[in-house]
């Protein structure tokens, strides 16, 4: 038992130091955006893990411009960059309140739901209230793709961030109108709720 006595003592001793991991600690916009990620199936808590990085996202500080997610040559490329990324943060903030939404959601109410429908009712008003931040960050987006919009920029495009670019030109001539589908979801939804709610309580 001697014989084994220094190797247990080694596997002992090895157990008690910790190990050496590489951190990820997130300071910049740059940093908290790159921790938003989709999944193919996407449940309530990786839309609301998503929204919580989004949100740090849209409060920290750009990084120095040369470790920017686009190439930056120039001090108007850097404002025009921030603009973008400012709308662009706003605008998947709301796609990520719709995919929460739809997951209290209820299309629509049938007879057969009268039951379980203070249920349904509950899940509705999270859902309600998901579609009605949209609103804000919506306002938001606009201002931002105004701001990147302006005539000093007609001719100057972050051609890293093409896709960016095009969803600030679709804001401006208003073919991407978030402001339509949250009024239209709400509507459907209101209508659900008072359906649900003139329901009389039977089971079937």
């Amino acid at each position: 038992m001697n014989v084994y006595r220094p190797l247990f003592l080694a596997i002992f001793v090895a157990l008690l130091i910790p190990l050496q991991g590489n951190a990820y600690v997130a300071k910049y916009k740059e940093d908290y955006y790159r921790l938003y990620h989709v999944h193919y199936a996407q449940a309530p808590d990786d839309c609301i893990e998503n929204i919580y990085w989004l949100e740090q996202a849209v409060k920290a500080d750009f990084c120095n411009p040369l470790y920017a997610d686009a190439k930056i040559e120039t001090k108007a490329q850097w404002e025009k960059y921030r603009f973008l990324y400012q709308m662009h943060l706003n605008l998947k903030l709301i796609e990520q309140h719709l995919r929460l939404a739809r997951t209290y959601d209820k299309r629509a109410a049938y007879f057969y739901d009268a039951p379980w429908k203070d249920e349904y009712l509950r899940n509705l008003e999270k859902a309600k209230t998901c579609y009605e931040a949209g609103y804000y960050y919506w306002q938001e987006a606009q201002l931002w793709a105004e701001k990147g919009s302006v005539s000093q920029y007609n001719f100057l495009y972050i051609t890293d961030l093409q896709n960016w670019e095009d969803e600030r030109e679709r804001i401006t001539t208003g073919e991407l109108d978030y402001k339509k589908t949250l009024d239209r979801e709400l509507q459907r939804l209101n209508k659900v709720i008072d359906e649900l709610v003139a329901m009389e309580d039977k089971n079937y």
